[in-house]
């Protein structure tokens, strides 16, 4: 029931948003972005052209923006740039949405993605001087047939939207069943108590062991039906939930994230290690400024009286 419910939640966000993208791809909007952005393409020492896989990545998905990089002619250190930076951003108008429906900020989540993504590919173009052949990719299917005509274009947007309903349901309904009958077998809290020392580092309490784990291993779109389940019943408070977050959108999904950037020739061994490094840090950072504010807040509230 509960794999259902979330299901219906999240399917009622990643329908229409999936359908709106879906119609955009075909219109000229995307094309418009693309050209806005080319030119600043150059502060991440990135060509004109790596626009597309950048904002088809940020609108739709890794998939989508990897399928771009694949037909262009790019030097392994610009897909190298591109990937760091599409794996802190991608999927943006979903994995925001559904962050929303955790009880979060967007502009929060959109700040800090877009922000991190910009941040390590200005630092890769300084520091790295190497990379500069072009990219071998592995075998991978190049083309989609286009899609023209109205209805066309109206039929494939609904299907998209419809299938990324069955593969959250698919991929859900077992998951919600497997945490059920980990916290009936008392695994979860085993696990929790596993992974506290990490959560006390990162400032975070052990009850949100779970959210974390689903956002690391299934990332934020499927993880957020877990995430949303571990707020009503585990009591997460707020602040937890906002580092957890924080630390998610720098780093989940960390298997199939970092797989599937395997055909592109790369070293995915630095993409994960940036990604998990730059997770930790940022939450730390933000955990003990958080603390500082509520110490002083306190303090300030101690005087008044």
């Amino acid at each position: 029931m509960v794999g259902l419910k979330t299901t219906w939640t999240l399917g009622k966000v990643i329908f229409p948003v999936t359908l709106i993208v879906g119609i955009l791809q075909h219109t000229s909007i995307l094309q418009f972005i693309i050209n806005a952005i080319a030119p600043l393409m150059g502060i991440f020492g990135l060509s004109g052209e790596a626009a597309i896989p950048l904002v088809i990545g940020n609108f739709l998905n890794l998939y989508a923006g990897i399928g771009a990089i694949l037909t262009l002619d790019l030097t392994v250190k610009e897909v190298f740039i591109l990937a760091v930076m599409l794996s802190f951003s991608h999927n943006l108008l979903v994995e925001s949405t559904v962050a929303a429906k955790v009880g979060l900020k967007i502009w929060v989540i959109l700040l800090v993605r877009l922000g991190l993504a910009t941040f390590s590919a200005i630092l890769i173009n300084l520091v790295w001087n190497g990379g500069q052949e072009l990219a071998q990719y592995g075998l991978v299917s190049k083309s989609e047939e286009a899609v023209t005509g109205f209805f066309p274009i109206i039929l494939d947007a609904v299907q998209r939207g419809l299938m990324g309903i069955v593969q959250l349901a698919i991929i859900v309904i077992p998951l919600m069943i497997l945490v059920q009958y980990m916290k009936e077998l008392g695994w979860i809290s085993v696990f929790s108590k596993w992974m506290a020392p990490f959560m006390k580092l990162l400032g975070m309490k052990e009850n949100t062991a779970t959210t974390m784990v689903a956002g690391l291993t299934i990332g934020l779109a499927y993880g957020a039906g877990v995430m949303i389940q571990a707020v009503k019943e585990d009591n997460v408070s707020k602040k937890d939930l906002t580092l957890a977050f924080i630390f998610l959108v720098a780093c989940h999904a960390v298997v199939e994230d970092t797989l599937i950037f395997i055909p592109l020739g790369i070293p995915v061994w630095p993409l994960l290690a940036i990604r998990i490094v730059t997770a930790i840090l940022l939450t730390i950072a933000v955990a003990f400024i958080w603390k500082r504010i509520e110490v002083s807040k306190r303090k300030e509230a101690t005087y008044e009286h």
